[in-house]
Order: structure tokens, then C-alpha cells, then sequence
């Protein structure tokens, strides 16, 4: 059945070549019907068509652009990315996972071993000798920049200040987040800061785990259903009392929204759906209280005229618009330069020995368009894109929401050098 689904959707998307540039796969795919089979795609090699489907880094772009797609009720029902993920997990199924992928896909792990170090794994990882061991052992390019682990969880700072929610209730409940939780977690206290500033009532939920994403992209279909239900447990209580699931990062919304109802295990299925109609991302929740009293908008500070704002792939896969780019035109003066192309990180692709140099050949573009905006403070609602224009375009893009928990504040006190000016008045 699959090799079926592979050879119509290989043929449509043959036949459109809408989505040439978005990726290596449909190069790949184009190059190898043209170039060796002369056009007939039911003569693709098991080693073509693995080739294919490996240059797929799940940006979901193809699915935003295809007009063929179940979203848009057209009778081919094609979804690229979800094939992808069907043929990988399959093929995990018959081979195992990699170590690799193992490590790779339990970042929580990775988090708890890295602070159990007190900080040699920071050292280490920019340790040229660790990172050659690294690269040979697992498969982590030598040259990718890695993101350092707190030496504290956010769930431990939030513990502290009385931020978990002990009984279900309340607006909203923060997913934090894997890479929150253990790497940058001052974007879930800023994400707390601008929610609080605005009169919502939000809290922490205490064990949340990954969403299952960085194992998924893998093919690992076991540890997403375990990883999910795990995340279900926590969370059904607070949604089932009225709660949003505000999510910081665009990829863990993404797939709390659109991957667990369809990939969970059919007796969490039910749970699913409902957490789904409830997860949103923080700035388009707040973006939604614009009109409300209590929308806070004294801005102390500012980042200055100018913003490059990077627009994320799993952002525009959800179809929710730029919010976190329209909160930032709030602050008096601000005016965001929007920037659309994917910056090719897209989960753990950017750190493998063969991902590393696409993704710096395919955000190349992205890379440009920030540089070119000759802005002084860039933004992005994704902390990995973040991690790959810092490396890759030599600044490192801040959360819409510290930006704005930053312009919440006076200058010289947390905020930003320059005072905001007054807000014009009708």
C-alpha cells in the first residue's frame, strides 16, 4: 500500500513541480524521473525513492503551497509531508533507530544528563576534539552551533515563584516547551511577564515533557504515542476546565494541533482532539485580547524603528498569520520588516553530518532578507531559527515575546536603551 501511495503522489507532484524550491526533495524526485526513467515514475529505485524522501526536513512549505491537499478538499488528498512521515516510520519500524536518533530525539534527556555535568557539557560542546568524538559516534556535524542547557529548568524557576497551577482552572496553561525548559528558559519568563502585564490568568503545569516531535521526524512512532500521552494526562484536566495550551515554540504547536490527533494511539484519540481545539501560540492568544481593556500597551522602552521579523515555516503551516509581528507595530514607533523564507533548521536536520550544509544552503535566502532589513533588533518565533541565523547570519533573533516584555520595562531596568515615545491619541 505505501509503495502504491509513493508512486500516485511521486506522479502529481511530478506532473506540478510547484514546490522545486523548497527543499532537496523535489529536485531529487524531478532529476531522477527526467534524468534516468525518461518520465515514468513506477521505475524510481528503492535508493531513489529513499533519497527523496530523506531530503525532507518537514519545513511543511510544499503543504502550505500544494493545492492539492485534503485542507483544501481536492480530490488527490495529497500531503508530502505526512507520506514522508509514513515512509520513515515504516522503515524504522523494520530497522530500529539509530543511536543517533536516540539521542537526537529525547532532548529532555539530553537536558538532564547536560545539568547533572554542572556545565562541562556546555565547555565541551565548544571543545573542537568532543565535537570531532561527537560527529564520528553520533552523526552531529562538528560545526553546528549547539545550544547551551541551563543550569536550571524553567519548571524549577517557576516552582519557585509560585507559578504551577496545583488544580486545573484559569485562562491558560504555558507549554514551555523541551528547548524552554532546558535551554533558554528566559523566554518562558518573558512569555509569563507579557501575559501577566495583560490580566491573563496563566500557569505552569508541572512534568510536561516533549511534545514527541524531535523523535517523530525520525519515524519513531512509539516514543511520540508515549510522549503524547504522557503530555495528555497533564494537560486534559486544565483544557477540560476551560484552559488554552499556549505553546512557545511553532513546531510543538504544530504538532499538538495537527500531528497528535491523527498519530496517537487510537485510545487517546478522543483526549487528542480536544487539547487540539485548544493549543494556540502565545502571541496569537494575546494578539486576541488586542481590543479587550486590558490590553496592556505602556511601552517604556523600545528596539528602535526598525525590526526584521522571521516568519517560521510551522508557523505558516497552521495558517494563524504573523501575530507576534503584529504585537511588535503595538510598540509606538516599531515597524517590522517580514521575512518568509525557511531558515532550514527545521528540528534536529541542521545538527546531522548530512543535513548541516542544506540547511545552510537553503536559509541562505532567509539569512539575506534579515541582513537586508539593516535592522538593529531581529525577531522570530522559533528558538532553533534563532540558534541558525545566529550562526549562520551572525545575530541572534529574540522571541516576539521577550521583545515585548523587554519594551515593557524602563530603560536602564530591563527593558531596551532607547525610552518608547507617547502613544498618539485620537
Amino acid at each position: 500500500m505505501l509503495a502504491l501511495e509513493v508512486t500516485r503522489v511521486f506522479e502529481i507532484c511530478h506532473g506540478c513541480r510547484m514546490c522545486f524550491k523548497y527543499c532537496d526533495s523535489f529536485p531529487n524526485l524531478f532529476e531522477a524521473i527526467d534524468q534516468q526513467h525518461d518520465g515514468d515514475v513506477r521505475q524510481l529505485t528503492e535508493h531513489e525513492t529513499e533519497r527523496v524522501m530523506d531530503g525532507c526536513f518537514q519545513c511543511k512549505l510544499c503543504d502550505v503551497q500544494c493545492p492539492y491537499t485534503p485542507r483544501d478538499k481536492h480530490a488527490f488528498q495529497l500531503d508530502f509531508p505526512k507520506l514522508v512521515h509514513r515512509y520513515r516510520a515504516q522503515r524504522t519500524r523494520a530497522s530500529g533507530t539509530r543511536l543517533r536518533n536516540r539521542v537526537l530525539g529525547d532532548p529532555d534527556l539530553a537536558g538532564k544528563l547536560a545539568r547533572l555535568s554542572f556545565g562541562v557539557a556546555n565547555k565541551m560542546n565548544r571543545v573542537a576534539a568532543h565535537r570531532w568524538f561527537l560527529e564520528k559516534v553520533l552523526g552531529v556535524h562538528r560545526e553546528k552551533l549547539l545550544p547551551d542547557f541551563a543550569a536550571r529548568t524553567f519548571e524549577g524557576w517557576a516552582e519557585e515563584h509560585g507559578k504551577l497551577r496545583g488544580t486545573p482552572g484559569g485562562e491558560a496553561v504555558l507549554f514551555q516547551t523541551c528547548y524552554v525548559q532546558n535551554n533558554e528558559p528566559e523566554i518562558g519568563r518573558d512569555t509569563l511577564e507579557v501575559l501577566e502585564r495583560n490580566q491573563v490568568g496563566v500557569g505552569c503545569v508541572k512534568g510536561l515533557g516533549c511534545c514527541g516531535m524531535p523523535a517523530w521526524e525520525h519515524g519513531d512512532l512509539e516514543t511520540l504515542r508515549a510522549r503524547a500521552r504522557h503530555n495528555l494526562d497533564l494537560l486534559l484536566p486544565h483544557v477540560d476546565a476551560g484552559s488554552k495550551v499556549l505553546a512557545i515554540n511553532p513546531t510543538c504547536s504544530m504538532m499538538m494541533r495537527r500531528e497528535y490527533p491523527e498519530l496517537v494511539a487510537p485510545e487517546d484519540k478522543p483526549r487528542a482532539a480536544r487539547l487540539s481545539g485548544a493549543v494556540m501560540d502565545p502571541s496569537e492568544y494575546l494578539w486576541s485580547l488586542r481590543n479587550e481593556p486590558r490590553f496592556c500597551q505602556d511601552f517604556r522602552s523600545t528596539p528602535g524603528a526598525k525590526v526584521a521579523y522571521h516568519a517560521p515555516c510551522h508557523l505558516r503551516a497552521q495558517a494563524v498569520g504573523f501575530k507576534g509581528r503584529d504585537l511588535l507595530r503595538r510598540i509606538p514607533g516599531v515597524s517590522p520588516t517580514s521575512v518568509q523564507e525557511c531558515c532550514g533548521h527545521d528540528g534536529t536536520f541542521a545538527m546531522t553530518t548530512e543535513g548541516f550544509e542544506p540547511s545552510k544552503r537553503i536559509g541562505k535566502p532567509a539569512f539575506e532578507g534579515l541582513k537586508s532589513a539593516e535592522a538593529a533588533v531581529w525577531a522570530t518565533d522559533c528558538p532553533l531559527a534563532a540558534i541558525q541565523f545566529q550562526q549562520h547570519a551572525d545575530k541572534k533573533p529574540l522571541h516576539p515575546m521577550t521583545i515585548l516584555a523587554r519594551a515593557y520595562r524602563e530603560p536602564g531596568e530591563g527593558g531596551f536603551e532607547e525610552r518608547a515615545p507617547p502613544r498618539e491619541t485620537a
